[in-house]
């Protein structure tokens, strides 16, 4: 009988361990590894209309995933995708990509676009998208080195109104012609 009532115990035991592993929440890990398949391991991106988040702030994450959430910024898949997560969620997958390395893509940019946006990305960029474009301040996204085409999109849909620039950014890029603006994302593009 007490040998019984010790294979029961053991197995109430065992089955409540593994309900308890099964209810853990998931790491930051394993809910960036969702975000792979578009964006690559780790947030290195090789899709030319998907950008790469490794290396973006936590704050650059969150703020594109809440916004992506709400249908304040547009999207095909993202505003879908995004609605199946929670805040904490968002900040566990922004603190994850933050840490990881810029990944650095190898383009075919136009050489004397990358010297023009080289000075245009000094003058008018800098502020926000520190190092060339290598780290972002709070919100502001990485732009080193991401896809030259997820780039001009990005631009054509701010210039066109189906994205809402941010008002800072809408100061520095008025001035700005559409030759400088490409001169720009090749710059970006170009950075290692």
């Amino acid at each position: 009988m007490n040998l019984r009532w010790s294979g029961w115990a053991l197995t109430a035991g065992a089955l409540a361990m593994s309900s308890a592993a099964f209810a853990a929440p998931p790491t930051p890990a394993m809910l960036a590894n969702a975000c792979g398949g578009c964006h690559g391991t780790n947030g290195g991106s090789a899709g030319l209309m998907m950008p790469s988040l490794a290396a973006h702030s936590k704050e650059a994450i969150v703020d594109a995933m809440k916004k992506f959430k709400s249908g304040e910024r547009p999207s095909t898949v993202m505003g879908r995708l995004a609605k199946g997560y929670t805040d904490a969620e968002f900040e566990a997958m922004g603190e994850f990509f933050a840490k990881q390395k810029l990944h650095v893509t190898n383009q075919n940019v136009d050489k004397a676009k990358v010297a023009k946006g080289a000075v245009l990305q000094e003058k008018h960029c800098n502020r926000c998208h520190n190092e060339e474009g290598r780290e972002g301040k709070d919100e502001t996204p990485v732009m080193a080195s991401q896809w030259l085409p997820y780039l001009q999109l990005q631009m054509e849909m701010y210039l066109s109104g189906k994205r809402k620039m941010p008002e800072k950014m809408a100061e520095k890029v008025k001035p700005l012609s559409k030759e400088d603006l490409d001169a720009l994302m090749h710059f970006y593009a170009s950075v290692k």
